[in-house]
């Protein structure tokens, strides 16, 4: 059993899931995004960085890696529901 596998929600034997994206070094050094519709890909170390185009059901959000989102998904940062707010008048 390996110390930094125990944080993630997943079983420790079967470790986190993630997808192996070609080109994240070069990507990372360009700044070009990444298109996904990976969102139950888990954000590892190596992707510190990184520009995200995340697929939220319609449009692909962007995300942008940093160290405090390490070990969470890359679907928890982009929301595929908008938020709701009541009109003040009929016109507007």
């Amino acid at each position: 059993m390996q110390p930094t596998l125990v944080a993630f929600a997943r079983s420790v034997w079967k470790g986190p899931f993630f997808v192996h994206f070609p080109e994240l070094k070069e990507r990372i050094a360009s700044g070009t995004p990444i298109k996904t519709m990976a969102r139950a890909c888990t954000i590892m170390p190596s992707m510190i960085g990184a520009k995200f185009l995340v697929h939220n059901g319609k449009d692909y959000v962007p995300v942008r890696v940093t160290e405090e989102m390490l070990g969470r998904k890359l679907g928890e940062f982009s929301h595929t529901r908008k938020t709701f707010s009541y009109r003040l008048t009929k016109n507007k």
